[in-house]
């Protein structure tokens, strides 16, 4: 079966659309929940206020595609086609996800949710974390090289197992550099 090419299209409030190659295209309030979306290739698009909660994307590639305003919680980014993988996401709720192991150098996460979000050896030199909750979120041999965490909070980060050079954080965001030796910092 051909796989079918879709440019400059908006798909509002739509299922599941068919398999296949998306361009310039706006998904506007879909609900992709539970789906699977494995081997789709989606390239300069833009998901607004979708739903892909749990959905399976082994082999999808997302190259410059934005998320707004959507919920993703459990997402297996590590699952997707790393050739030219990258996205923004701002307004998003990424609880559960997993970066695991990819290079994302650049994303902006933006007024994001990354509760218990692995990035354990994930390459994010350069990223920006603008007013993100990062609560449980694992940093482990993680590469933090110029990151900016200045806006963001409940991130604990060790900086011996992080290569964290020139990277950007706020002074009230500092503890969260020492959460593993238990210290006591009061203003």
């Amino acid at each position: 079966m051909k796989e079918q090419y879709f440019q400059d299209t908006t798909f509002s409030k739509s299922e599941l659309p068919a398999k296949g190659e998306y361009e310039n295209c706006i998904f506007n309030h879909c609900n992709f929940a539970e789906s699977n979306l494995s081997e789709y290739k989606f390239i300069n698009c833009q998901f607004n206020g979708c739903n892909l909660s749990l959905t399976k994307l082994i082999g999808t590639a997302f190259q410059d595609v934005a998320f707004q305003d959507c919920k993703m919680l459990g997402l297996r980014f590590d699952t997707c086609q790393e050739l030219g993988l990258s996205f923004s996401f701002d307004g998003c709720q990424l609880d559960h996800s997993s970066f695991y192991k990819i290079k994302i150098k650049k994303t902006l996460f933006k007024n994001s949710q990354l509760k218990e979000v692995d990035f354990a050896e994930t390459d994010l030199t350069s990223a920006v974390f603008e007013n993100c909750n990062l609560s449980q979120a694992i940093f482990d041999h993680s590469i933090l090289e110029k990151a900016d965490f200045r806006s963001s909070y409940n991130y604990s980060i060790d900086p011996e197992a992080n290569r964290i050079k020139h990277a950007r954080f706020s002074l009230l965001g500092v503890s969260g550099l020492l959460d593993k030796y238990e210290v006591n910092i009061e203003q």
